[in-house]
C-alpha cells in the first residue's frame, strides 16, 4: 500500500494555527503520513566557509554564501517547540495520520522518542552519518531515509547496518537540486536502491507551476511505495518552500492513481506526462555540480554540542 508523506517543512511559518489547517488538509487529501522538520535554531553550525562563500575567476560559485546569522535570524521564528510537537503528534492520531519528523542531530534522538513518535525521517545530508542512523534506528520502529547528495558508498554503509540489525527503514531517492528539473529526475535510481530494501520510494522537488506531480505519479508507476513531497495550504509565495510544494487536490490525485492497474497508470502516462522517459535517468550516477555545492553546506548544517565543541552527526558518539 503506498505511504504517502505530506512534508509540511517550515511551510506553517511557525503559525500554530496554519500547522492545525495543514493537518486538516492532509488528512482530507489522503495522506497516510504527515512530518514536520524538528529544527532549532540553537542547533544551526558556524562554519567560516559559509561566510561569504567563494566563487573562482570564472565568476562559477565554488562554496555557497550562507552566513550564519541571517540563517540563525530566519530559522528562529519558524520553530516548533517541543510542546507543539506533542500537540503536533496527538492531532494527527486524531486525524488518523501518522506523526512523523526529521530529526537533525544525534542529539535530538532520545527527545523526541520520549515525545511519542514510532516513525522518524533521516535528510539526506544525514544517510552516510551512521551514528545518527544507528541511535535512530534503536528508538524508532521505522526510518524513512532520504539519499539525495549522499555518495553510494555511504548508502551502502548504512544500508549494511541496518540490514545486519534487521532495522526496519524505507530508502527515498532524491534530488538535491531546489527545484529539481524533470530530466534531472533519474527515476531508475530506485532500482540500485531496491537491492538494499523492498521499500523504496520518492522524495521529490520539482517546481509545482511547471510540472505539478508528475514525477510522483511516474514513481508510483516504476514501484515506489513510499512518496514524500511538500505540502502546502497557502500560496506559492507565501513561504519559502512554496515553490515545490503540493495541495490537497495533488494528494487526493496521488492517492487515486495508487489504485490504477498497472495497465491503467501506463495510459494515465502516456496521456498526461510525455516527459516520462526523460524522468527516467540512469540507476548510477555522478552527483551534479549544483547537488555537490548543497552537500558541501547542508551536511553539517547542524550539530551537537558539547564542552563548548560542535560535533557533527558522522562523528558523534
Amino acid at each position: 500500500m503506498l505511504k504517502i508523506i505530506a512534508e509540511f517543512c517550515q511551510n506553517h511559518n511557525g503559525d500554530w494555527d496554519i500547522l492545525k489547517r495543514m493537518i486538516a488538509e492532509a488528512a482530507e487529501g489522503g495522506a497516510s503520513h504527515v512530518k514536520i522538520q524538528s529544527i532549532f535554531s540553537d542547533d544551526l553550525s558556524y562554519r567560516e566557509e559559509f561566510e561569504n562563500g567563494k566563487v573562482d575567476d570564472n565568476g562559477e560559485t565554488i562554496c555557497i554564501k550562507r552566513p550564519y546569522q541571517e540563517e540563525y535570524d530566519r530559522l528562529k521564528p519558524l520553530e516548533i517547540s517541543y510542546e507543539q510537537h506533542i500537540k503536533f503528534i496527538d492531532l494527527c492520531k486524531q486525524s488518523d495520520l501518522i506523526p512523523m519528523t526529521t530529526a537533525f542531530t544525534v542529539d535530538s534522538i532520545d527527545k523526541l522518542k520520549d515525545l511519542g513518535f514510532d516513525c522518524i525521517k533521516i535528510a539526506s545530508y544525514d544517510c552516510g552519518a551512521l551514528a545518527l542512523i544507528k541511535k535512530a534506528a534503536k528508538n524508532f520502529k521505522h526510518l524513512f531515509i532520504s539519499t539525495g547528495a549522499t555518495f553510494d558508498s555511504e548508502i551502502e554503509a548504512s544500508a549494511n547496518f541496518l540490514n545486519e540489525n534487521k532495522s526496519s527503514f524505507s530508502f527515498l531517492h532524491c534530488v538535491t537540486m531546489y527545484p529539481t528539473p524533470l530530466d534531472a529526475m533519474n527515476l531508475k535510481r530506485m532500482n540500485y536502491l531496491k537491492q538494499f530494501t523492498p521499500s523504496v520510494g520518492l522524495s521529490e522537488h520539482s517546481k509545482y507551476s511547471l510540472n505539478g506531480i508528475k514525477a510522483c505519479l511516474a514513481a508510483i508507476y516504476l514501484g515506489a511505495d513510499v512518496i514524500e513531497r511538500h505540502f502546502t495550504v497557502l500560496a506559492a509565495e507565501d513561504s519559502r518552500d512554496g515553490i515545490v510544494s503540493i495541495y490537497k487536490k495533488d494528494l487526493a490525485l496521488m492517492d487515486e492513481f495508487a489504485s490504477y492497474s498497472q495497465q491503467e497508470q501506463k495510459n494515465y502516462i502516456d496521456e498526461n506526462i510525455p516527459e516520462f522517459s526523460v524522468m527516467l535517468g540512469t540507476d548510477k550516477r555522478d552527483l551534479t555540480k549544483a547537488e555537490l555545492l548543497n552537500r558541501a553546506y547542508y551536511r553539517g548544517r547542524f550539530c551537537n554540542r558539547k564542552d563548548g565543541k560542535q560535533i557533527f552527526n558522522w562523528d558523534a558518539k
